[in-house]
């Protein structure tokens, strides 16, 4: 066995301590730039919001409107100030004077709003200005001005407002809403509760938010402070660039707010500056979602593409050749995932336009050339005023085609089948289910999805509703519920 020399063991010890020390200071240098680099990711807050307060603030007005209400009586009764304050007298006019005539009372409302040019147009929401005898804008130098309503679009709670200057108004540039990502930092200024001005600042918490206000829903939810008196005003990027309107709060969640994305907004406000109005294009059809149970009906990999439930005579979808059970999966080239994106992709192209639209019938891909037609929203409410009546049951049904009758052992082609239902309504409460096929209601014959809409239509409220169906693997029932 060998013997090492001390001077050699020596020098052996020292190599290795200086070793030690080496691999010692670059962990240490390596540990420091990785502490380093994980402070500069987590330590994201801005220093302060004050510089985009400044910026912004000039362009962000007060929004004042007067309108007449014929009332009196209840109506009197449920009017609070735009503080929402009640009138402390109110309940002893009710109870004194509650018979007398109805009379004009003057309701005032508020709201927020942005200027977004040097001229003087101001974006804010519809539900501010809408029926409105009288709009006051008021800047942050004090200044009012009268305002003048250039368009109006209810479907997205928009509005386009101007008030005229002699000088050049000070606007806020428009930002990017797509470049949006959740958990960023989000500014709000606006005038909740009267109070102008007012500066709140939060991240994105989700976006693509459906809250049931409209065919386009579409929000950016966050969680910066917006209030009554907000819907209007910008939600802006730490550019100071707006990316989003303040709309909505959720009644009941303090802390919850929802915004229009700004690239939504932006092709509806060009419309109403140049015409007051908007055009939307309107393919014809009753859609709905692809949930995983018709997912797996229709031998599709995902549940993704939407299920044409119904096609409207006359209209483009019509005349082009699509027909119900068709699964519409792509527009020009552009995947189809969702009824909300078809419908807004639809409502982006210009009438008249003809696009590629891919649908999926018995499996095989076929393709359908349409032109698209504009979007009548009076014909279209008499349609909705039916499908309401679906809503309000809670149900929604489709015919019962061939297919669907030889699945369920349906020895006729007759009836409708229900295809959604919402938990806790009126329907889900009477014990319907999705699947039962209805063949009657009130003992009168239902052939098709019109005759269930205008049967359930003429029933008048509290009325009792008696539905005879059918369930697979159960047989024959009958339901009673309350209209």
């Amino acid at each position: 066995m060998g013997v090492i020399r001390k001077d050699k063991a020596w020098k052996i010890y020292f190599s290795i301590m200086f070793l030690g020390a080496g691999l010692l200071a670059v962990f240490s240098f390596y540990s420091v730039s990785c502490a380093k680099s994980q402070v500069k990711d987590i330590i994201t807050v801005p220093g302060n919001f004050s510089s985009i307060a400044e910026k912004v603030s000039p362009a962000v007005v007060n929004i004042r409107t007067v309108k007449r209400v014929s009332g009196g009586g209840r109506v009197f009764r449920f009017y609070q100030d735009p503080f929402g304050r009640k009138d402390p007298f109110q309940d002893f006019f009710e109870k004194f004077f509650g018979n007398e005539k109805h009379r004009e009372f003057t309701q005032q409302s508020l709201g927020s709003g942005f200027i977004i040019d040097k001229k003087g147009f101001i974006v804010t929401n519809n539900h501010v200005v809408e029926n409105a005898d009288n709009i006051k804008v008021k800047l942050k130098d004090s200044k009012e001005y009268n305002a003048e309503i250039v368009g109006r679009d209810p479907s997205t709670d928009l509005a386009l407002i101007k008030i005229k200057s002699a000088q050049n108004l000070p606007f806020v540039g428009l930002g990017n809403s797509d470049d949006l990502k959740v958990g960023q930092w989000v500014v709000a200024i606006g005038s909740p509760f009267g109070l102008e001005h007012t500066v709140t600042a939060g991240i994105v918490s989700a976006k693509g938010r459906v809250i049931g206000s409209g065919p386009y829903d579409n929000f950016i939810q966050t969680d910066a402070s917006i209030n009554p008196g907000n819907s209007g005003g910008p939600l802006l990027n730490l550019n100071g660039e707006v990316v989003g309107i303040n709309t909505a709060i959720m009644a009941g969640g303090h802390g919850i707010g929802f915004a229009i994305p700004i690239n939504l907004a932006n092709n509806i406000i060009k419309q109403l500056k140049v015409s007051g109005e908007v055009t939307r294009g309107w393919l014809g059809v009753g859609i709905q979602d692809i949930n995983t149970e018709l997912a797996r009906y229709y031998g599709l990999e995902e549940a993704k593409g939407v299920l044409v439930t119904e096609v409207f005579p006359g209209d483009p979808a019509s005349e082009a050749g699509i027909k119900p059970k068709d699964i519409i999966i792509e527009i020009n080239g552009e995947k189809v995932e969702n009824s909300r994106e078809l419908t807004n992709i639809i409502a982006d192209i210009n009438v008249g336009e003809k696009v590629k639209i891919i649908v999926l019938r018995n499996r095989n891909k076929k393709s359908f050339n349409v032109e698209i037609a504009r979007r009548d929203n009076n014909k279209i409410a008499s349609r909705n005023n039916l499908e309401d009546q679906e809503a309000e049951l809670g149900i929604r049904v489709a015919n019962l085609t061939e297919e669907l009758a030889r699945r369920f052992n349906n020895p006729k082609v007759g009836g409708v089948i229900i295809v959604d239902i919402d938990q806790g309504s009126k329907g889900d409460e009477a014990g319907l289910r999705q699947g039962d096929i209805i063949y009657e209601v009130n003992h009168k014959a239902i052939k098709n999805v019109r005759d269930f809409n205008k049967t359930i239509g003429k029933i008048q409220k509290v009325e009792a509703i008696d539905i005879f169906l059918q369930r697979l693997n159960v047989g024959f029932l009958a339901k009673k519920l309350t209209k």
